[in-house]
């Protein structure tokens, strides 16, 4: 599988940020609900020229949602679900840090 088809984006929230900002660098990916630890590992190394220690794969699941009526005219009420997703945080080797998250 290619390396781009692999990692889809990065997940930038409050919580990613503090990972981020330790002591090792922690960085977290939506990826490829297919993909395996040693195919993100080997994507990250590739698109961001970084030596990843360790890969951890959390399978999150969809949220229900209501869909509420738009207008008082509407009287249509329905309920969903947002799509499941994989998310992989990677652990990079002490001292390594991916610059395009640093904003440099």
């Amino acid at each position: 599988m290619d390396a781009y088809k692999v990692v889809i984006e990065p997940v930038l929230t409050e919580k990613s940020n503090v990972l981020r900002d330790g002591e090792c660098k922690k960085y977290v990916f939506k990826v490829d609900k297919k993909a395996n630890k040693i195919q993100v590992i080997e994507a990250v190394k590739s698109i961001f020229s970084v030596n990843p220690v360790s890969c951890n794969i959390v399978n999150v699941r969809g949220k229900k949602k209501a869909n509420v009526p738009i207008s008082a005219a509407s009287f249509k009420r329905g309920y969903g679900k947002t799509a499941s997703w994989k998310k992989a945080i990677v652990t990079l080797a002490e001292g390594e840090k991916i610059d395009a998250f640093e904003g440099v």
